[in-house]
């Protein structure tokens, strides 16, 4: 979608020159070959200009490099074939199809009637900023700080939540639950959504991973057969799971770039080299803080020191008073509780397992351990309870570690209008008043992946603005006049960054590669506007003169192309179905980064160019053209 408006916008800027020349009476043949003369400088630039934006999202690490590599790829071959196709077959296909219209049809006449007067209006308007550049500096700076204001107050998360058509229940009972237990509540919850016609099956596992635990499933209908999404059906389902007493459960949608459909999006470790009685106790008041905090939701961690055990002490000494054991005690135990195959038998040419076990009624409770017997000296059998003691205690569910040390990892999911950033943010603050010196935190799951792809696209973005500098200097042979043009990359900011706040949309990897791109298709105006002035400025016309002409000839492909662009991303902003969540980070980007961008540019780049450009005109010096046309204001 992006493509669309990428593959036009050099074709525009070459016809629409081309066309202008003709409009003044030169033959097709030669408007072609003076039109490509003047703008085949500033097409090559900007075909280099957004390669070198693409070029480092294409081999950026991590899960976010996978999943762009063919995005940047892709437009990137779609720019160099455009820029090729503008330098070379529009020209020629102009010099064959493009003719004066003496007789413009009634729209095309007042188009141009239109067309005319914003261009006047602009010029009037131009020129009176350039005597007041104060102010253009001081939009500038207010740009700034909308930008900055802006991006403090995003939001921040890995990506936004899709609507993938189905919704998880995950059942968690307490320990030493019955299946019976957990499947009574998994059909409590199978009832809820019943309630809800949107879903047309419900599938649940119940006993996977353990008897206490559970998965219930449920799938939607097609995305245009229903009103509304599974996010805001997973929140009205959540106060009636939530609710049920007896199991901790809630309605969860599966995240946007292929974690795990049980990964949370809080994954918070801790580590220690103490024991893990202390570490549970750092992190039962560490949870206590969390809980102050109205943004989390279940919060919860993998240390639990509750699961039931029975812990069996044997007296040697009576043991071997009587002649039994210690091997002979642990398989009773082992035969009586967890059954042992003794033999196997033939029978009709079926062969069976023989399984000596005690029935279930009498091995429900520990008080059932001390009813089984051992054969002691002779053919004395002695009760367990006169050798063994029973002690009923609790363990850690399993002993967890990371990065070779004790580790605990906390959990927690968050309220819709609390992002990861924010929750990260406060935890480590909150680690910083409630950790003990021998502690130390990390990140696992979605937190990580927020945490890695935040940092690499920061890189990105810097290297795309140093790329995208040090390919305009070598074109221009300048240092300044790539400054003067990249000084419209923080105004587009301004306007990506609004649109992205009332739109409802989060900093994220989409809207991140979105501002990426955005770094390469502003710059596009300011080397229209600084190539042309410099080529007026070689035929010595002075700096005033020669960008007010400038803007005023280079207003017209600008609004053009920034028409095509921002019409090209519209589909992606108005997106419905699969996926449509991400698609509208990118979109909003482009359409409120270039509509206010481009607005901004008009002015700023005219008035930097006056104030930054070289005192001598680039390239040789040529006899002094005839004076140009004034142009309003």
């Amino acid at each position: 979608t992006l493509a669309v408006g990428l593959v036009v916008d050099d074709a525009i800027v070459m016809l629409e020159n081309i066309y202008r020349h003709i409009e003044e009476g030169l033959p097709p043949f030669q408007a072609a070959i003076k039109g490509a003369r003047e703008v085949g400088f500033a097409i090559v630039a900007m075909t280099m200009t957004l390669v070198a934006v693409f070029a480092p999202l294409a081999f950026s690490p991590g899960r976010t490099g996978r999943l762009f590599t063919e995005f940047a790829l892709a437009l990137a071959g779609a720019v160099v074939v455009s820029g090729l196709v503008a330098l070379t077959l529009s020209p020629m296909l102009s010099s064959l199809l493009l003719r004066h219209n003496p007789h413009p049809t009634w729209f095309d006449s007042h188009m141009n009637a239109v067309l005319d007067w914003i261009t006047n209006t602009y010029c009037r308007l131009l020129g009176w900023f350039l005597k007041r550049r104060y102010l253009v500096l001081l939009v500038m700076f207010a740009s700034g700080l909308v930008s900055w204001w802006a991006l403090g107050d995003l939001k921040r998360e890995l990506s936004p939540l899709e609507d993938r058509g189905v919704v998880l229940a995950r059942i968690n009972a307490p320990d030493g639950a019955t299946l019976a237990y957990t499947d009574r509540y998994a059909k409590s919850i199978e009832r809820i959504a019943e309630d809800y016609p949107e879903f047309d099956r419900i599938f649940s596992t119940i006993g996977s991973p353990t008897v206490s635990q559970g998965n219930i499933f449920f799938r939607a209908i097609p995305w245009e057969d229903r009103k509304r999404t599974t996010l805001e059906m997973a929140a009205k389902m959540t106060p009636r799971v939530s609710a049920l007493p007896g199991v901790t459960a809630i309605p969860i949608t599966p995240p946007s770039l292929g974690q795990g459909f049980s990964s949370r999006p809080i994954e918070f470790v801790i580590i220690t080299s103490e024991s893990y009685q202390n570490l549970a106790q750092t992190v039962r008041a560490f949870q206590d803080e969390l809980a102050k905090n109205p943004g989390f939701v279940q919060v919860d961690t993998d240390l639990r020191l509750n699961k039931p055990e029975i812990t069996l002490t044997v007296d040697r000494e009576r043991a071997a008073d009587m002649g039994v054991g210690v091997d002979l005690i642990a398989r009773a135990i082992e035969t009586m509780l967890g059954g042992r195959k003794v033999t196997r038998y033939k029978r009709d040419g079926e062969q069976y397992d023989v399984i000596v076990q005690t029935n279930p009624s009498g091995r429900d409770t520990p008080d059932d351990i001390e009813k089984i017997f051992v054969r002691g000296k002779g053919a004395d059998l002695i009760p367990l309870s006169a050798l063994v003691k029973i002690r009923e205690v609790v363990a850690p569910r399993e002993l967890i570690h990371f990065g070779q040390r004790r580790a605990a990892t906390i959990t927690a999911n968050l309220t819709a209008n609390y992002s990861v950033g924010e929750a990260l943010d406060f935890m480590d603050a909150t680690a910083l008043k409630v950790l003990k010196p021998r502690y130390a935190t990390d990140l696992n799951g979605i937190s990580r992946e927020f945490k890695k792809s935040s940092e690499s696209l920061t890189l990105v973005f810097v290297l795309a603005l140093v790329f995208i500098f040090l390919v305009l200097a070598a074109q221009f042979e300048s240092f300044v006049d790539p400054f003067v043009i990249l000084l419209s990359v923080p105004l587009s900011m301004a306007g990506a960054l609004l649109a992205l706040k009332y739109s409802g949309g989060t900093l994220n990897v989409f809207s991140q590669i979105g501002l990426i791109t955005l770094v390469g298709l502003i710059t596009k105006h300011g080397i229209l506007i600084v190539e042309f002035a410099n080529q007026l400025r070689e035929q010595g016309m002075d700096t005033l003169a020669a960008i007010q002409q400038s803007a005023g000839q280079r207003l017209r492909p600008i609004m053009m192309t920034t028409g095509a662009m921002v019409l090209g991303a519209v589909p992606l902003a108005i997106a419905t179905g699969a996926g449509a969540e991400s698609r509208h980070q990118i979109g909003w980007v482009i359409v409120g980064g270039m509509s206010l961008g481009t607005l901004l540019t008009v002015f700023v780049v005219p008035t930097m160019y006056t104030l930054l450009a070289r005192k001598h005109a680039p390239g040789p010096n040529k006899a002094p053209a005839a004076p140009a046309a004034v142009l309003p204001g």
